[in-house]
């Protein structure tokens, strides 16, 4: 049986990007679960109930992380995902929570979300930090928010737990600048 033994949330804002001041606040929300490992130390060919745990966690963390964000959920730009196994857990576990059907309800939550959702995942002991993916929600081309938050629990994953981090921000990089595709541009 999964248990989720923590959720974190942590809001990140920049003020200042190089020696600029900023106009306004740019945001980035994690909202991370630590949960135990059903399939932890042993082959599980059956991995649907950590499918049903990504598609729980789907709704609860977003929800978690737009409400600290403190806008609305459609409009949330950048969302992105990730997963730390613990040491006996496998790869195809991270899988199994992020991938099937963890998507659609965390799309609900920002009323959106055309793109494919960023993810990473790795195996890892306790306190490992992981970079949790962003792109733009609903174009996966525009430029600007290609980015990424660092999330790290400094208790999990323990051996045979699974750190699950989703993430959310309110724009694209603070002064974005290299070109590509704009927000803007987004349907022309």
């Amino acid at each position: 049986m999964t248990v989720i033994r923590k959720i974190v949330t942590t809001l990140e804002e920049t003020l200042i990007e190089g020696d600029v001041v900023l106009p306004q606040p740019f945001r980035k929300v994690s909202a991370v679960a630590v949960v135990s490992n059903s399939a932890s130390g042993r082959y599980v060919e059956d991995l649907s109930e950590l499918m049903d745990l990504g598609e729980q966690l789907g709704d609860i963390l977003p929800r978690r992380a737009v409400a600290l964000l403190g806008i609305p959920g459609d409009q949330v730009e950048s969302f992105g995902k990730a997963v730390i196994v613990g040491a006996e857990g496998e790869f195809e576990h991270a899988a199994a929570i992020m991938h099937p059907k963890l998507g659609a309800p965390f799309r609900a939550v920002l009323g959106k979300g055309d793109a494919l959702i960023p993810s990473a995942k790795k195996r890892a002991n306790i306190g490992a930090v992981i970079d949790v993916p962003l792109g733009h929600k609903d174009h996966a081309r525009v430029r600007s928010h290609f980015d990424a938050m660092e999330v790290r629990i400094p208790d999990a994953p323990k051996k045979h737990e699974m750190v699950v981090a989703i993430a959310v921000t309110d724009s694209g990089r603070p002064l974005a600048r290299v070109g590509g595709m704009r927000k803007e541009d987004i349907g022309q």
